[in-house]
């Protein structure tokens, strides 16, 4: 997976992950995010662009979101793609996050073992 760090103005970032959240990523994709989270008083991660995830990829959301209340900073989850949304569902994690959910497309494909795939 990659993370693009857009800077929109001050205190406020958004990160757009393109790719896959799943443990093969998450190891080297932790440090950005957290980075992105500690820099900015206000962060958006675009979920558009997410083609696979699996838990590995939720923890490290849920980390993010974690750290970012624990300091009293503001962090969204935006644009979810069918992946995301799928495992977001399948775990009932969609109110601990709080964020209205917004698709980018309107079929999911429902996948076995731990993993959901964007169409």
């Amino acid at each position: 997976m990659t993370i693009r760090i857009q800077a929109r103005s001050e205190g406020r970032c958004r990160l757009v992950v393109d790719g896959n959240m799943t443990i093969y990523e998450a190891a080297a994709d932790k440090p950005v995010l957290l980075e992105a989270l500690r820099k900015a008083r206000e962060t958006e991660i675009d979920l558009s662009s997410v083609r696979e995830m699996d838990t590995a990829g939720l923890q490290l959301l849920i980390l993010a979101k974690r750290e970012a209340t624990s300091v009293g900073k503001i962090m969204r989850l935006t644009r979810h793609s069918p992946a995301s949304l799928e495992v977001l569902d399948r775990y009932n994690l969609a109110a601990y996050f709080g964020d209205q959910v917004a698709t980018v497309s309107r079929g999911r494909k429902k996948s076995r073992g731990g993993r959901a795939k964007r169409r």
